[in-house]
């Protein structure tokens, strides 16, 4: 009996995912947290609304220092 081109199709599905190649290993969960944090603050900051010329500075301040961070993340 004459095989489908559906089970021909499964097959060579499988014979694709056979010989392609193993995926990188999961992240690590707390350096992925670190980085989701750290976008959070960034953010957080980016919305702080200020006319304090001295409170202002030390916003940009901060954002530079966490923009600095996620940088080590890419």
């Amino acid at each position: 009996m004459a095989r489908g081109w559906e089970s021909k199709s499964v097959e060579e599905q499988m014979a694709e995912q056979a010989s392609s190649p193993v995926k990188p290993a999961v992240k690590d969960p707390a350096r992925e947290r670190k980085r989701r944090d750290l976008e959070m603050q960034r953010e957080y900051i980016l919305n702080q609304r200020t006319s304090h010329a001295d409170r202002r500075a030390a916003l940009e301040a901060a954002l530079q220092q966490i923009e600095d961070q996620l940088k080590t993340f890419d």
